[in-house]
């Protein structure tokens, strides 16, 4: 059974949540500590971590970076600033996941499930595999060869060093164009429109391997 911390400091909405995920049949522990959610998640006792932004005694973005520096659990951040700087930047500090306030319990236990869908990868059939030759610019499912851009290849060999993870598009022009030019994000939704045709028209059950998170950013989707 999967252990969830809950670091939250409104009593009542941390025990909803912890109601829900324990119906789900999650365990979960509780705290309302900036301090006492670092040494708990350092105990590697969790599965993943639903992280408030606003704490008594701390930042959550702070929690964040500390656990990231020990630890790749699996952060959801919680939070009623729905500025996108804040959620750019609590992604950049290694967070796996956003939720804003207000939200439904059964939102959370949908986005605890994927995250930990994500961190413990079921087997991948050899059909469904995604590999990459830069030799060639090409991308590789199963036995489907696709031909890439030197631009579409970078972005998929950004997006596939960490499956799952959130990458903003400022983020993704830093990793792709090194003489630093001045391009604007319609160029990387643009490219990344070219690219995922390209891997769902090769992908035998038309998956969709690059997905958005909408105001935030795009992330490779494993099967």
């Amino acid at each position: 059974m999967s252990r969830i911390l809950i670091v939250e400091d409104e009593p009542r909405l941390a025990q909803l949540v912890a109601d829900y995920l324990n119906h789900a049949h999650f365990e979960t522990e509780q705290t309302d500590s900036a301090n006492a959610a670092m040494e708990l998640a350092r105990s590697g006792r969790f599965d993943a971590m639903l992280l408030d932004l606003m704490l008594p005694d701390g930042d959550g973005m702070e929690v964040c970076k500390a656990v990231r520096k020990h630890s790749n659990l699996p952060i959801l951040m919680v939070t009623a600033k729905v500025d996108e700087v804040d959620r750019l930047l609590g992604l950049e500090l290694g967070a796996d996941d956003y939720i804003c306030k207000p939200f439904s319990p059964r939102e959370v236990v949908a986005r605890v499930k994927a995250v930990l869908r994500r961190a413990q990868p079921e087997p991948t059939p050899a059909e469904h595999t995604l590999e990459l030759d830069p030799e060639r610019y090409e991308a590789r499912i199963g036995d489907q060869h696709i031909s890439l851009t030197a631009i579409e290849f970078a972005l998929l060999q950004t997006l596939a060093r960490h499956p799952g993870r959130i990458w903003s598009r400022d983020q993704l022009m830093d990793e792709i164009y090194n003489d630093h030019r001045v391009v604007s994000d319609r160029t990387i939704d643009s490219h990344i429109r070219k690219l995922r045709k390209k891997l769902t028209e090769h992908s035998e059950d038309a998956h969709d391997w690059i997905g958005s998170v909408y105001g935030v950013g795009y992330r490779l989707e494993t099967p």
